[in-house]
């Protein structure tokens, strides 16, 4: 994958891009885990390549944390304040825009865990996007989305025992997106817990691979995809 070095005021951070064979019909922000770019995540980018897409996987810390504890304190440096969190996201989706062969495409963002909160964060502030797609990603927010606001199709892929997301936080998100006025759909996987979509040994107790929900939840995001696009 390629290089792309960017900023977010004095951070330098680090795109990792995925360009497919020939035009691409899109273009897709990839958001990882707390963890920033791993394994899975690449994965994925490379197959939405495949796919068509031009991919590039976002980064937000400019730096690799050892371990998950570490991560989280990352994160929570970016996430303590809310609208500097956006701009640390913003950041990312103009440096997908910039990449040779993006200008004019449509351009979506999916993401994982606390990348998917982080693709909700941007469309709940209007962020041009086709489509917004997260994947076993934190649904609370700090600065809900307005009426009228949310210009994305919304796809969020949930494990039902995730214990980071409890159902209290799955209805108020449903809520806050019809008081919205968002465009929205809910996929919600019986008995899968956080991170399903990772097959690797992680350090987070609340995570749990599950190979049909991560299928699943794949093979939805290319049909809105296709929606859309289409």
């Amino acid at each position: 994958m390629e290089q792309l070095i960017y900023s977010d005021d004095e951070t330098s951070l680090t795109g990792l891009v995925a360009k497919p064979v020939g035009s691409p019909r899109a273009a897709v922000l990839v958001f990882p885990t707390i963890m920033n770019p791993t394994q899975s995540v690449l994965d994925k980018a490379r197959d939405l390549a495949a796919q068509g897409y031009l991919a590039m996987v976002a980064d937000f810390y400019g730096k690799a944390p050892a371990n998950f504890d570490q991560s989280r304190e990352f994160a929570m440096e970016i996430r303590q304040t809310p609208e500097l969190y956006r701009q640390r996201l913003r950041a990312s989706l103009r440096a997908l825009a910039s990449l040779d062969g993006a200008a004019g495409l449509p351009i979506g963002a999916i993401g994982f865990c606390m990348g998917g909160q982080a693709v909700l964060e941007l469309a709940r502030e209007g962020a041009p996007l086709f489509a917004a797609v997260s994947f076993h990603g934190l649904l609370n927010t700090e600065l809900p989305a307005q009426p009228g606001a949310v210009r994305s199709r919304i796809l969020v892929c949930h494990g039902d025992a995730d214990p980071m997301v409890p159902r209290a936080q799955v209805l108020k998100f449903w809520e806050e997106m019809d008081h919205a006025g968002a465009n929205w759909h809910f996929h919600s996987y019986a008995g899968v817990r956080h991170g399903f979509t990772n097959p690797a040994p992680t350090q987070n107790p609340a995570t749990g691979y599950d190979a049909s929900a991560d299928r699943q939840s794949w093979a939805a995001m290319y049909s809105l995809l296709d929606e859309v696009l289409a």
